[in-house]
């Protein structure tokens, strides 16, 4: 067994069951390698932003990672050195939490069950293995067995009294959800929480993954720009995170605050980014004995469909009304598919993703791995016309694989948020054919 062969029977041994691929001619051992040990399905993409962006969707929804194919230090950053040349490591630290270079074809193993279990400890971790030529076509040793991964930190009694003095103190009090603290679980948490203490409960603007629709619990979404979020936890006097951190502005705006809260307002984390939000909040209302409060859903409530014109509105109106029961949904609609997020508040039960960065293009390969994940639900990517330009190749996988994607297209033909930015910070304009 070579190295190659190693490394791709101990993912599959560790749970990683797609490789979404966009190899070049020195990862031809790790192509030959997937086609030959059973269980791995190798998915091609036309580009890496592709690949990696499937992982990303794949991870969200299957709750594991799925791995990615790369060709050297290009094929990582799309435009650099020549590829034997290329400052690899260098490439990858800034983009990954973990890189490490193989030494040796017997050393793979070790380093892919090292890769995994770093995927796995936290929120949106990345690893990125690079694997020398001979280590792939070399003798290796034989594949290692599935490897336990840590469970995610627990908060000390600490931060939850802390929240609980927070809470009980007679301010106003609002919470803010990211990550680990958007499951379904821990929106019911977080309602009871809000109904026992009086606490406005907020989600990031950008999150992961949020169940909505019918049947969930509601919850406020931070507005994006930074005078609309300021205005509205204007009144809140204490924030207390859990599983995210204090909300600030996507971008600096010449004499504009860059936080959302007052200077003087008390900040206190509940629970990080990596620790384990949902059991924090648990904790949280058991403290504060809250535990008899049955959580307020959402009852379907559609909306009617979109007549007469075809603008934002009435797509929006369309979008909420015919979305599928258990839909995934990829919104990176941008400025002209704004209104489909709060018109689909009462849809169907649904699962809502959206960038988490500040990537361009993320919709389309994102619902490509969303469609891998869970093939037995509708996935619908709405997406604006120019983030589509960034990864269209995704189409092309897309139809390659059949997967179940519906994709709205939301085409204004400009680039419609420069121009808002542009009045933002007083800039001077520019021409029409610039934007």
């Amino acid at each position: 067994m070579n190295g190659a062969e190693s490394l791709v029977a101990t993912l599959i041994n560790n749970g990683v069951e797609v490789c979404f691929t966009n190899p070049g001619t020195s990862e031809m051992h790790m192509v030959a390698a997937i086609g030959q040990v059973e269980g791995m399905r190798s998915i091609l993409g036309l580009f890496e932003g592709v690949c990696t962006g499937a992982a990303d969707g794949y991870g969200r929804m299957a709750g594991k990672p799925a791995c990615t194919l790369l060709h050297l230090g290009p094929g990582l950053s799309n435009g650099s050195d020549a590829p034997l040349t290329s400052d690899i490591i260098g490439l990858a630290q800034p983009v990954s939490h973990w890189v490490r270079t193989t030494e040796t074809a017997a050393n793979l193993p070790k380093d892919a069950v090292d890769a995994v279990v770093e995927t796995n400890t936290g929120a949106g971790r990345i690893a990125t293995m690079i694997v020398p030529a001979d280590c792939a076509w070399n003798d290796s040793i034989e594949p290692l067995a599935m490897q336990t991964a840590p469970a995610p930190g627990l908060v000390g009694e600490a931060a939850v009294g802390q929240a609980v003095e927070l809470l009980k103190n007679g301010k106003a009090t609002m919470l803010l959800l990211g990550n680990m603290a958007l499951t379904e679980r821990s929106l019911e948490l977080v309602n009871k929480i809000s109904q026992a203490t009086g606490a406005r409960i907020f989600c990031d603007t950008f999150f992961k993954r949020m169940p909505r629709g019918e049947g969930r619990c509601q919850i406020e979404r931070l507005a994006y720009f930074a005078e609309q979020g300021v205005e509205q936890i204007k009144d809140m006097e204490q924030l207390i995170m859990v599983g995210t951190k204090p909300p600030v502005a996507f971008f600096a705006y010449p004499g504009k605050a860059s936080e959302f809260y007052a200077p003087n307002s008390a900040l206190h984390t509940l629970a990080g980014v990596d620790q384990n939000a949902e059991d924090a909040l648990g904790r949280l209302v058991a403290a504060l004995e809250a535990d008899h409060f049955e959580p307020i859903k959402n009852k379907l409530n559609k909306s009617p469909k979109g007549t007469g014109e075809l603008n934002s509105r009435t797509v929006a109106m369309s979008f909420a009304h015919y979305l599928p029961t258990q839909a995934i949904v990829i919104d990176e609609s941008a400025t002209a598919g704004g209104g489909c997020y709060p018109s689909s508040a009462e849809s169907e039960p649904h699962d809502w993703l959206t960038l988490t960065g500040g990537s361009i293009g993320f919709g389309l390969p994102t619902a490509m791995g969303a469609a891998v994940a869970c093939p037995d639900r509708k996935v619908v990517c709405i997406q604006g016309d120019g983030g589509a330009m960034y990864t269209i190749q995704s189409l092309w996988t897309m139809a390659r694989e059949n997967l179940d994607v519906c994709v709205i297209i939301f085409a204004n033909r400009k680039y419609q948020i420069l121009q808002i930015e542009l009045a933002r910070v007083g800039a001077q304009s520019m021409t029409k054919k610039t934007l």
